[in-house]
């Protein structure tokens, strides 16, 4: 079982934004951007869950 939870909302604008939140409060990730309907932002979770599963992690020297 997961240790997060995706949210769903609407931010002050009225947009729909999504994050994913671990158990103990913390905001692990978010939709960086809002969209204009619930299911555009469910829709990018779906991309998330299923693009990134095993994703690797690179350093980026700036």
């Amino acid at each position: 079982m997961s240790n997060a939870t995706f949210e769903v909302f609407t931010d002050a604008a009225g947009e729909w934004r999504w994050r994913l939140v671990h158990d103990n409060g913390n905001v692990i990730a978010d939709s960086g951007e809002g969209y204009a309907s619930r299911q555009k932002a469910t829709q990018g979770i779906e991309s998330v869950k299923r693009n990134a599963p095993d994703a690797e992690v690179v350093d980026v020297d700036g």
